[in-house]
């Protein structure tokens, strides 16, 4: 089985994910961590060297890679699953999972590491606020087609692993 958690950068996929794949005794893979090593450059020189385009691109690849595999658990890039037809090929490979936050949490959360997100890194804190409400808008009814959406504070492990 492959789990994909999808949503907003801050919502805390990493994080999730490493845990249900504990739990699971699944492996975890981190796509932005996964690119990183793959390209030997951080997510901000991939930006800056390549673009976003070239980045997206990297991504799906990588997502054609990785359904191939079984018992892992997929953090996903927050712009992943908007980007071609790949949103489909998770809810066909594999169980995705909407982690969902607001845009407050998110912006609390965003605030503090933002330079190591090169969407947002130059953003004040007044347009990261307007660039989170903007994107989710964009981006959330795409996240909504999961086959699961939860609530991203404070998930419960137990819940989380009976939806599966």
């Amino acid at each position: 089985m492959i789990i994909f958690l999808v949503g907003f950068m801050g919502s805390g996929k990493s994080t999730v994910g490493q845990r249900l794949a504990r739990r699971l005794g699944y492996t975890f893979i981190d796509m932005d961590a996964r690119l990183e090593e793959e390209h030997g450059m951080t997510i901000n020189e991939i930006f800056k060297k390549h673009g976003e385009n070239a980045f997206r691109e990297m991504e799906s690849r990588l997502l054609h890679e990785l359904v191939a595999l079984r018992d892992i658990v997929v953090s996903t890039g927050g712009g992943l699953p908007c980007s071609g037809n790949n949103m489909e090929l998770i809810n066909q490979k594999g169980i995705s999972i909407y982690l969902k936050m607001g845009p407050a949490t998110l912006l609390n959360r965003l605030s503090r590491g933002k330079s190591r997100r090169p969407l947002i890194r130059h953003l004040s804190r007044a347009e990261l606020d307007i660039f989170i409400h903007d994107k989710l808008r964009e981006r959330e009814p795409v996240y909504l087609r999961a086959h699961h959406t939860v609530n991203g504070l404070n998930v419960d492990m137990e819940k989380l692993t009976e939806l599966l």
